[in-house]
């Protein structure tokens, strides 16, 4: 039995501000052995390299809200006023069918959903170094105008806000570091005693009496 199938599934959850490296360190949380990625519904259009089923399901305004209407997602919502997001409820099922850790990288919206949902979740908030290198960043990707850069900084200063609601918070100042930082984490959390317990039941009626 390997160490990702001696535990009883988690469901890690990754956010941050736009511009704060989460994806990045959700790649890296993902070379850990047991881990698979829920795949986001959204209504926005694919960018440059996007390929549909990779990291987004690129779907309909009116798929989506059928989506909902069927109680499809296990989270979802509306970002920026623009375009909605969702966690369809399958990877969860699949995950635990196949007794791998969930990876989800949702915002806080989507995040305070989830832990009603599955309480035992854990939660990860990246936070970039400053304001400044936050912009510099979101300027680097070239793909928003002065209005978005204003829309954006300004999400991020109110989802900073809401870490203190999640269990880890990690400073992506150096991404290895980081990345080190979310993979720790994910370990440590697969040695808590509830994601034990039944295993542990096991070994004990090893022992007789």
């Amino acid at each position: 039995m390997t160490m990702a199938e001696s535990h009883e599934p988690l469901v890690l959850i990754i956010s941050g501000p736009s511009g704060s490296g989460k994806s990045t360190l959700v790649k890296k949380l993902l070379e850990l052995p047991g881990t698979m990625l829920s795949i986001s519904a959204t209504t926005r259009p694919p960018r440059a390299g996007e390929n549909d089923g990779q990291w987004y399901h690129f779907v309909a305004e009116e798929e989506f809200q059928r989506m909902v209407e069927r109680g499809e997602f296990l989270e979802h919502a509306r970002v920026f006023g623009k375009h909605s997001y969702g966690t369809p409820k399958k990877w969860l099922d699949e995950a635990r069918a196949r007794k791998k850790d969930l990876v989800l990288e949702i915002d806080v919206q989507g995040a305070e959903q989830v832990r009603k949902k599955v309480p035992e979740c854990v939660a990860i908030f990246i936070v970039p170094p400053s304001r400044r290198e936050l912009e510099q960043r979101i300027r680097a990707r070239g793909q928003d105008n002065e209005d978005e850069i204003g829309r954006r900084l300004e999400r991020a200063r109110l989802e900073m806000e809401r870490c203190v609601d999640y269990d880890y918070v990690v400073i992506n100042e150096d991404v290895g570091r980081a990345g080190d930082a979310v993979r720790a984490i994910a370990q440590g959390a697969r040695c808590r005693t509830a994601q034990n317990r039944n295993r542990v039941q096991e070994i004990l009626k090893s022992f007789g009496g």
